[in-house]
């Protein structure tokens, strides 16, 4: 039974959730983990994931944040000091196909959060953003001092919507609210709807991989090692009012509230045709390619301007993809049972 204040982990079953659960736990916290373990993806792996998290001092709530009763329960019961906000409706081109599930999770189940967080004082709440906020920008690398004003997925839109949620929060109820914008993250225990999944398993196979955007697109990919060890510095680093900020500094990433915004990526953008090349070498197989247009939603480019996260905690991210794609293909044969 867990008898000290745990902090709380939504989306735990999650790929970044169950990282920051497993790392939170090694260094000897309690972590109260939530999830509804939809069908999104499978749930085989979701609860794979689970299975890993076997500690006395973790516990599983299987729990939709979209029900505000039951969020305002948890709440009361466990009593958390801190939250880490990572459930949500992954997935730019699903927000395409099927936009409710995104106002649910992304939008209703945030609220909800946000509800209970001030209602209990939480200490400091962290929520995952998305670089997908930024939009069609061309204005490399990305910094949080940017308007985000033109998003190109729902998925992006309901994100840039959880900052300035987040935002009237921390100004109404002094909510210290911190939002992390991802930079693609990849590794092991990874999403199978993501490219490095997909590729691997179409690699393995002998079937063509879709190469959108002519494979002319870059991303920073993040290995999600680097990821974990910029959040954990985080946690004991709540925001606090920023005492020079006005209406007239256009500061897009701070606030006369408890609330900040940082990016939190690799820094080094990589094209997609080398990101394959790695692939390729680390499987010992050529990949046959298919290339297609860009994809309704997507972005020729991300890159991160980590520089106030650097700042502010001393994380930089140091793995390469030629370190990180080796060990999410060691990882993706052990879990299929191909090697």
């Amino acid at each position: 039974m867990i008898t000290s204040a745990p902090i709380l982990v939504t989306g735990v079953a999650g790929f970044i959730g169950f990282h920051l659960a497993n790392r939170l736990l090694r260094d000897g916290h309690s972590v109260i983990g939530v999830d509804s373990l939809t069908s999104y993806y499978s749930t085989k792996l979701k609860k794979d994931r689970l299975a890993q998290l076997d500690h006395p001092n973790f516990q599983f709530i299987h729990l939709d944040l979209a029900d505000h009763d039951a969020v305002m329960a948890l709440f009361a019961d466990i009593k958390p000091q801190k939250v880490i906000h990572l459930a949500a409706q992954a997935g730019v081109r699903y927000s395409i196909e099927n936009p409710a599930a995104y106002m649910d999770s992304n939008m209703t189940g945030f609220f909800h959060i946000l509800e209970a967080s001030r209602q209990h004082d939480i200490e400091h709440l962290i929520y995952a953003s998305s670089s997908s906020v930024y939009g069609a920008s061309t204005d490399y690398p990305f910094s949080e001092q940017q308007p985000v004003n033109h998003p190109v997925s729902f998925y992006a839109a309901t994100k840039k919507a959880n900052e300035a949620m987040a935002h009237s929060y921390a100004h109404l109820y002094g909510l210290p609210c911190t939002g992390l914008r991802f930079f693609t993250v990849y590794g092991a225990w990874g999403r199978p709807d993501m490219a490095l999944w997909k590729f691997s398993d179409r690699i393995m196979r002998g079937t063509p991989i879709q190469v959108f955007g002519d494979g002319d697109m870059s991303r920073d990919f993040t290995y999600i090692d680097d990821i974990i060890e910029g959040m954990i510095r985080l946690i004991p680093v709540p925001p606090a009012p920023n005492p020079d900020w006005d209406s007239t500094t256009q500061d897009q990433a701070t606030s006369s509230a408890p609330w900040r915004i940082l990016n939190i990526g690799n820094n080094n953008p990589t094209q997609l045709e080398d990101f394959i090349t790695v692939l390729e070498d680390t499987i010992g197989i050529k990949a046959i390619k298919e290339y297609l247009p860009m994809q309704d939603g997507d972005v020729r480019r991300t890159a991160a301007d980590i520089n106030a996260i650097q700042q502010l905690t001393g994380f930089a991210p140091s793995t390469s993809i030629e370190t990180g794609i080796p060990q999410f293909v060691e990882w993706y044969r052990r879990w299929h049972g191909n090697g």
